[in-house]
């Protein structure tokens, strides 16, 4: 593996309680860390944009993929999501009990579960699905409309490559 090229001068940010500015050192010119920021500002913003904190961007993938396939089962959600069932059956489990999606047991196989959401549900995705496409907007106006689609394709690039299968 190459060696990464040397940095002329240490990234800096401002310290959250002085003046002094903090040397990232290491982080400065690392990837990972900025995803981890960018995701958080995101969130963040996503969350302010809604203003409902019982439904941060990973509910809202999670209905916006039901809506999108309804019937679709736990285990191809998770696949969808990269999450494992475990992580997913509490969020599910929150989304049942507040009356936006319905668990409809398989004929066919009694362990499994076609996911579906209900009259609220959609009511719910259809005013979460307004704010996230401001939100998207705003991500455009950061990245710039050209480059969304080889950003996302980076991003992509990014999260396969980087997939640990269990």
């Amino acid at each position: 593996m190459p060696a990464r090229p040397a940095r002329k001068k240490s990234a800096a940010v401002a310290a959250p309680d002085a003046d002094a500015a903090i040397d990232l050192g290491f982080l400065g010119d690392a990837v990972g860390f900025y995803l981890r920021t960018a995701h958080e500002a995101a969130f963040r913003a996503f969350l302010k944009r809604v203003g409902d904190s019982n439904t941060p961007p990973w509910r809202f993938a999670i209905l916006a993929l039901i809506d999108a396939n309804p019937g679709l089962t736990q285990v191809a959600l998770a696949r969808a999501t990269r999450r494992d069932t475990s992580s997913l059956t509490p969020a599910l489990d929150d989304l049942c009990d507040r009356g936006l999606v319905t668990r409809i047991r398989q004929a066919h196989d009694r362990r499994s579960y076609a996911l579906k959401l209900t009259p609220l549900g959609r009511k719910s995705m259809r005013q979460l699905k307004a704010s996230a496409e401001a939100h998207e907007r705003e991500l455009d106006r950061l990245v710039g409309r050209e480059q969304r689609a080889q950003f996302i394709q980076t991003l992509k690039r990014i999260a396969a490559g980087l997939a640990v299968d269990d």
